[in-house]
């Protein structure tokens, strides 16, 4: 399982981070290391400086995917929920300053949060007209909806099939929208879809 993370697709949340609006999908993986699982807290690492909060859409993969049409990618979600993108971000600051990879940044274990709860895809599921929100410690800091995508899934799945080919049980992370900021030991991060509470995560420290 590997886990393929979206990164500046919504356009508010490129803005607030100072990067400009990509023309085509911007992509990086995680390691299954990384993943922390319901019921586990969210351990901070070992790392100087700022690790954010990033919510987005999570969607697996349900079969083969290699250089698949945008109009079959679709077939290839069994389930959706929510995740948490964990950033170092001082870190990752420095090594893009530096014209560096991201994956210290990024790939650390424990930083690819996964939701409680899976919602199965239906014949009627539009991933494109989902309400998100993030509320850390009763306050909502993240709230948009994937309407907003500048790449919606489909074009995401074909877009990387392209280049890597997905697989069975694979984790796509489809990026971001605005209002990413810092966690700290003892915070609450709850993650909504729709009303519909699917992440609950306590910050913990190693």
């Amino acid at each position: 399982m590997k886990i393929v993370c979206i990164g500046r697709n919504y356009a508010e949340h490129a803005k607030e981070l100072g990067n400009a609006t990509p023309s085509e999908p911007v992509f990086f993986l995680k390691p299954s290391t990384a993943c922390t699982y319901p019921g586990h807290p969210i351990l901070l690492p070992p790392i100087e400086g700022e690790i954010a909060y990033e919510l987005e859409l999570v969607v697996m993969i349900d079969g083969y995917a290699k250089d698949v049409p945008v109009s079959m990618a679709l077939g290839m979600v069994s389930s959706f929920t929510l995740g948490l993108d964990l950033t170092a971000r001082t870190l990752q600051n420095e090594l893009k300053a530096k014209g560096l990879p991201w994956e210290k940044a990024k790939a650390w274990d424990g930083s690819a949060v996964i939701g409680d709860v899976e919602l199965p895809m239906t014949s009627t599921t539009d991933l494109q007209a989902l309400a998100i929100e993030l509320k850390k410690n009763g306050g909502t800091v993240q709230k948009d909806t994937t309407a907003n995508m500048l790449f919606n899934v489909q074009t995401l799945i074909s877009y990387v099939s392209r280049y890597i080919t997905l697989e069975p049980g694979d984790l796509l992370f489809t990026g971001t929208p605005a209002g990413v900021g810092p966690i700290a030991e003892g915070d609450v991060l709850e993650g909504f879809i729709n009303g519909k509470r699917l992440l609950h995560a306590t910050v913990g420290k190693r």
